[in-house]
């Protein structure tokens, strides 16, 4: 048996080598179009690799998944994150988790995982070409023919996993199979806001609730402060929940910060006022009763017009409450986005009701498979879209070898 998996990424490898686990005489080969492969693996959580996540139960991963949810809930019955952290411990690479579920090698080096698939690859005989570009698939009688760098050549079976796609045109050639592709928009991205007041405050994180003023979405979690403006976890869940809403909007909409922990305006005045008489000597610099970063502190006294050197008794009822008001319902105006470090993720890609979630097989054609990024499937930030590549990849390579 011939199989041609097209993409060399982290989806692309596991398709290849769980191929070959369960059909250890099939030929399997790899087509990269570039030079370099597994480069998100490489690049993932800033060079140590954020393998998966450390959430054993299904119901509760799916809830990571903005799009796909549904379909990888049945994916994850054949392989989940047990499943990854045994494949990896069998390979000589053990998992470590941290504090907010990420998991990385004990190595805290992208290089060990990726060591880890390609020495398996080589082990398997996974045949690899790089440089070679697959331009087209065509379904002759029950094979497919690839057009490979101008060359033609003849498969029993081909599992795509060519990743995701900022431009729609990049899956004019998956649509010619027949498949119907939701058009992508960028997903896990940062909020540009144009206040250089904001940008001085680069590198403070806090706790925050963020949400966009005029929908329902809404995030919670540590915000960080950036030099061209909002970035942390709460934000890229936002983003990633928000994918197809912002798109449609430009990336022009305002965000709305509660810096108290989701406490209200009137809880914080009720807490100040219990605190008053010991806060009467403190000036307004080291009067702060909320225990935020003092920078974030004096920043807002600043937009409250609060002189920081001023006794905290002496300040107006009125600039208090502005104080409180900045505190609980802090305001920005977001224009534009930027991409997350160097995470590119997509919503959008071939439709998955065209897709069997328990093969990874097209309901189109038969031996048509795929896996990874390339299918409408993306989740949060923490290991999430790594887990999806795993899980579908497995299935498919295991499915087109069946």
């Amino acid at each position: 048996m011939q199989v041609a998996v097209i993409g060399g990424g982290a989806a692309g490898f596991f398709a290849a080598l769980s191929a070959l686990e369960h059909r250890p005489e099939a030929t399997i080969t790899l087509f990269e179009k570039s030079d370099k492969l597994l480069s998100k693996v490489r690049i993932s959580g800033g060079g140590r690799c954020n393998v998966t996540h450390d959430e054993p139960s299904i119901s509760r991963l799916v809830k990571s998944y903005p799009r796909g949810a549904a379909f990888l809930r049945k994916a994850f019955t054949a392989f989940a994150v047990p499943d990854t952290i045994a494949w990896f411990q069998r390979h000589k690479v053990t998992l470590k988790t941290e504090s907010d579920g990420r998991m990385f090698p004990v190595t805290d080096d992208s290089g060990t995982i990726v060591n880890a698939l390609m020495e398996a690859a080589a082990e398997r005989g996974v045949r690899i070409k790089l440089r070679s570009a697959v331009t087209h698939v065509e379904p002759i009688g029950e094979v497919y023919r690839l057009c490979v760098n101008d060359q033609l050549i003849e498969v029993d079976k081909v599992i795509i996993t060519t990743g995701g796609h900022p431009k729609r045109e990049a899956y004019d050639w998956l649509q010619d199979l027949g498949h119907r592709i939701v058009p992508p928009a960028p997903s896990l991205f940062t909020f540009n806001i144009p206040d250089r007041a904001l940008h001085a405050l680069m590198g403070v994180a806090l706790p925050a609730r963020a949400r966009i003023v005029g929908t329902a979405l809404e995030s919670t979690g540590p915000v960080l402060i950036t030099h061209w403006g909002l970035s942390g976890p709460a934000i890229l869940k936002l983003s990633a929940w928000g994918a197809r809403e912002l798109n449609e909007r430009a990336y022009q909409f305002t965000v709305q910060l509660n810096w108290a922990g989701g406490r209200s305006e009137d809880e914080l005045r009720s807490a100040l006022q219990h605190m008053t008489g010991d806060l009467e000597r403190w000036t307004a610099r080291n009067a702060d009763p909320f225990h935020l970063p003092s920078r974030f502190w004096e920043y807002q006294l600043a937009r409250a017009d609060i002189d920081p050197a001023r006794p905290w008794g002496t300040i107006p009822r009125k600039s208090r409450n502005r104080l409180l008001d900045l505190l609980t319902n802090d305001r920005y105006e977001v224009r534009g986005k930027t991409t997350f470090k160097e995470e590119f993720v997509t919503a959008g890609g071939v439709e998955l009701a065209e897709v069997d979630p328990t093969r990874m097989e097209s309901r189109l054609r038969k031996g048509l498979h795929f896996a990874g990024e390339v299918l409408d499937i993306d989740g949060i930030t923490g290991g999430f879209n790594f887990q999806a590549a795993w899980t579908t990849g497995f299935i498919a390579g295991r499915s087109a070898v069946a």
